[in-house]
């Protein structure tokens, strides 16, 4: 690939409820682009991000931001007045794939399927169930499952937590119906499916949660996915739609729920995509590029090569 920049800022960190992953990822990243013989700089995201970026005068960000503030279309906003390119996704992608329940409206609309889902108060949740369980409670616009619960057929109750004075997600939250089987995931790397991994939480975790996706030996992860080749397909298919139809650019990643238990339902779900994948140690379109070919380096490079303005 053409080289077209050499000065890349990494952003990372930031203030949002996953700031400690992107503070690894955006390590990582900056490592292999100087690796790749880039010039890095990397910036600890905060309120100065405009005036730094000024100063600085990069050729291109790299954004390695989570959540709130680099995941939901700001940062890209920021980025778009500053005439500054970027990786990864641009305003409208990333607003719509953080909100789940836009996304869930779009995906639904180009026949990806998705689960049944409520959106209400979070004290409401609390409650009484609002949904007959077994179903997910987690917060519309937070990824690395950060505030999610799953309330099984058992529990008397809902949780709790949604009661606390600690609660610092949006006051509305999303309840869907709980699928069972195979978590699934699929990278996306421009147009091209990279291919599908199966994770499971690793023992002593109830599900893939913010410790299995970011913790040294918290998950599982199967490389390529053992599952049937036509649903191993339909998957990549799915998640190339998925990326289209959101307006996703560069790398994304879309995670699905597969019941195949012998007395399963057999439902193949889509649940969200990815606009900012973690790109740590234990995260999975890395993985999924080596898999493909790829090493770590030449991810990063064709990342930031595929940076612009306008996405």
């Amino acid at each position: 690939m053409t080289r077209k920049f050499n000065h890349v800022a990494v952003l990372l960190g930031g203030q949002s409820a996953e700031r400690e992953v992107s503070l690894i990822s955006g390590s990582q990243c900056a490592d292999a682009l100087e690796g790749e013989g880039y010039r890095v700089t990397r910036i600890d995201v905060d309120s100065d991000l405009p005036a730094q970026l000024i100063e600085l005068k990069p050729d291109v960000c790299f954004n390695a931001l989570h959540g709130k503030g680099g995941e939901d279309g700001r940062v890209q906003g920021i980025l778009e007045t500053l005439n500054i390119p970027y990786t990864h996704s641009g305003v409208l992608a990333s607003a719509l794939a953080m909100d789940k329940a836009k996304a869930k409206l779009i995906l639904a609309d180009a026949g990806i399927p998705v689960t049944d889902h409520l959106i209400v108060p979070r004290l409401e949740a609390a409650k009484a169930h609002v949904m007959t369980p077994p179903y997910v409670v987690k917060p519309v616009d937070e990824g690395s499952s950060v505030g999610v619960y799953i309330v099984r057929e058992d529990h008397v109750h809902p949780p709790q937590a949604l009661t606390s004075s600690d609660w610092h997600f949006a006051e509305d939250v999303m309840v869907e119906r709980y699928i069972a089987g195979r978590e699934l995931t699929c990278a996306v790397m421009g147009d091209r499916p990279l291919g599908v991994t199966e994770i499971a939480p690793a023992k002593g975790l109830s599900f893939y949660d913010y410790d299995a996706k970011y913790t040294e030996g918290g998950s599982i992860h199967v490389c390529p996915a053992e599952i049937s080749p036509n649903i191993y397909e339909l998957i990549l298919k799915l998640s190339v739609r998925a990326h289209k139809v959101l307006g996703c650019r560069g790398v994304s990643r879309a995670d699905f729920r597969f019941d195949d238990r012998p007395e399963g339902t057999g439902e193949l779900i889509c649940l969200e995509v990815n606009t900012q994948p973690g790109m740590t140690q234990t995260s999975l379109v890395p993985e999924l590029a080596s898999h493909s070919g790829l090493t770590f380096g030449e991810l990063v490079r064709w990342i930031v090569e595929d940076a612009s303005c306008n996405r």
